[in-house]
């Protein structure tokens, strides 16, 4: 398939001054409603005369969105970086409760203005397509007795992050968060890994019950929220509320049975070798982590700022501009990296829209799966500087098929310049294998959470003992066939609590599976042709979302296809490159 969308501009990635306002004040910032409510009623009352007027209000309302999302970015920011500030998440609830819910109505009336808009026709259908695609769907979709709905879900979710970032165990006398007790998986020894494990699944243990009954309780209120708007159910609503044109839940289905089919196989081949490199009777979930040859986990990085430091330099061999990137979000201070006892769990890159320059949140604790993370949230962050200069709020937020695809192919992509973190050619090939796993590793798991996604809403009225069940059994059929759980069956039901996606953002799953397939495409491209691979890269990410998935991935030199064939040609390509190692 050609890429029609027009070319863009490349966006600097050292400018650290956001753009001059056309619509709002300079000195505006979001306070209350009060001061707020009046620019969304002359949105709403501007007549429009012409298209050129139109695209003028579309500028100025997304300017508008703008301010809005970047306001309740930092208010989210500086929650999760310290969940424990009772200042910090009044605030976050103040968003969420007071100014959403009043901007939801204006957001619909507008949309209805648009395309009530007798100039609509006059705007470009190639420039405009996919925006008008997503506010025809969103005006579909909406309903006002819905807005309750998601102020109470955005509340409950805040409890998930709050219950999990207050997890701490005590090993050796030291109280430490989850993940750094989770790094004792790597031990050599095999004590200290057990004793690991089990603390840390214990811990969570304890929180489990109240953890079920937040998660039924959002079961209950988002089966509601896709009732009123006339779904049959929540899966069916959230296809709709995602924008997801290009795959329905059949096709899950089917991706499903080829990563049973193609993926598992492989990792239950990996599992074998593993045991036997052990010299075990039996695998067991602590014994999944540790290097084979009885080696110390490796340890690329002892700071966060030497993590930053050595990232950026990856960066800039692969290309300057890449670094420049994370350079700019150093000096401004959009980066906290290291993990400590209060933080959130997990790590993201936020987009800040006006500002054009992200924040890259995460829980670093020295170890390779923290470089991976730098990398991957990297790659988010290199995706938002790409985009900064589209004019549309809505052209820099592509559906997350795409946002992935830029995240895990940086983590591939890069891997050539690992030696900064690993000088030592045994730990930079250590480093590769383990990661090349890993990736191999996302299908089952993926598939594991999003088949399990899929059964919980489409059987709403489940009881807890019917999801633990369920649970069991799809994870069973994807994870850890050769794996020996005996003694562990009371963990097992509540694995998937860790998954935050399944509280926080549902049914934001399956594309990580879909773009790290595309991603190893990526990868493959670039290892014929390293300038010709990164360059398709960054003139795919930069059209952000003025073209659909399958042009995006087209413009990128891939197939937007995960088909069992296609899933099997790019799984053997990682096993190949493995066996090179």
């Amino acid at each position: 398939m050609m890429n029609t969308a027009p070319e863009p501009a490349l966006a600097s990635a050292t400018d650290t001054q956001r753009p001059p306002r056309q619509y709002l004040p300079e000195s505006f910032s979001v306070t209350d409603w009060e001061s707020l409510e009046p620019y969304f009623i002359e949105l709403r009352d501007r007549p429009l005369g012409s298209a050129q007027e139109l695209e003028r209000w579309l500028l100025d309302r997304s300017e508008l969105e703008s301010v809005l999302s970047e306001d309740l970015a930092w208010r989210y920011i500086r929650m999760t970086c310290d969940t424990q500030d009772q200042e910090r998440a009044d605030s976050f609830q103040y968003f969420v409760s007071e100014i959403e819910p009043n901007v939801a109505p204006y957001d619909h009336a507008l949309n209805e203005k648009m395309m009530g808009s007798e100039f609509l026709e006059g705007l470009d259908p190639q420039r405009y397509r996919i925006f008008v695609r997503s506010v025809r769907q969103a005006l579909e979709i909406y309903r006002p007795e819905n807005i309750p709905l998601k102020t109470e879900i955005s509340t409950k979710q805040q409890q998930y992050a709050a219950t999990v970032g207050a997890m701490t165990v005590t090993l050796d006398g030291e109280e430490m968060t989850l993940p750094r007790a989770a790094d004792r998986l790597k031990s050599p020894d095999r004590a200290v890994r057990e004793e690991a494990y089990r603390a840390v699944q214990q811990r969570r243990l304890q929180d489990s019950k109240p953890l079920d009954q937040l998660f039924t309780d959002l079961v209950k209120l988002r089966h509601q929220m896709a009732q009123n708007a006339e779904f049959a159910n929540f899966r069916d609503y959230m296809f709709a509320a995602l924008g997801r044109f290009d795959y329905t839940p059949e096709d899950c289905f089917a991706f499903h049975r080829a990563i049973r089919e193609t993926v598992v196989p492989l990792i239950d081949d990996i599992d074998l070798e593993r045991r036997q490199d052990l010299e075990l009777a039996e695998l067991r979930p602590w014994d999944l982590d540790v290097d084979v040859t009885g080696k110390a986990p490796l340890r690329p990085f002892e700071t966060g700022a030497e993590l930053l430091d050595k990232t950026i330099t990856v960066f800039e061999r692969l290309d300057p501009y890449l670094g420049d990137c994370l350079k700019t979000m150093r000096q401004m201070g959009h980066l906290d990296l290291e993990s400590r006892k209060g933080k959130a769990p997990g790590g993201y890159n936020y987009p800040l829209d006006e500002t054009g320059v992200p924040f890259i949140f995460m829980n670093a604790t020295s170890s390779l799966r923290d470089v991976i993370t730098m990398l991957h949230e990297g790659g988010h962050a290199v995706h938002s500087f790409l985009t900064r200069s589209l004019p549309l709020s809505a052209d820099k937020h592509p559906p997350s098929e795409v946002a992935e695809l830029a995240s895990m192919s940086m983590e591939l992509i890069s891997m050539d310049q690992w030696d900064l973190f690993f000088p030592d050619a045994d730990e930079l090939r250590r480093a590769k294998k383990t990661h090349l796993e890993s990736v191999l590793e996302t299908f089952p798991w993926v598939a594991t959470i999003d088949k399990f996604q899929h059964w919980v809403y489409e059987n709403p009225e489940h009881t807890e003992a019917e999801r633990h069940a369920q649970w069991t059994r799809t994870f069973d059929e994807f994870n850890q066939r050769t794996v020996s759980w005996q003694g562990l069956e009371n963990y097992k039901p509540y694995l998937w609590q860790k998954q935050l996606h399944l509280y926080e953002v549902p049914f934001y799953y399956i594309e990580y599976a879909m773009a790290q397939l595309g991603a190893i495409a990526v990868w493959r491209n670039f290892r014929q042709n390293p300038q010709e691979g990164l360059e398709a890269y960054k003139r795919a990410l930069a059209l952000g979302y003025t073209a659909p998935i399958g042009e995006i991935y087209a413009a990128a030199g891939i197939r937007f296809d995960f088909s069992t064939e296609y899933l099997r040609t790019l799984a053997d390509f990682v096993r190949e490159e493995m066996a090179k190692l």
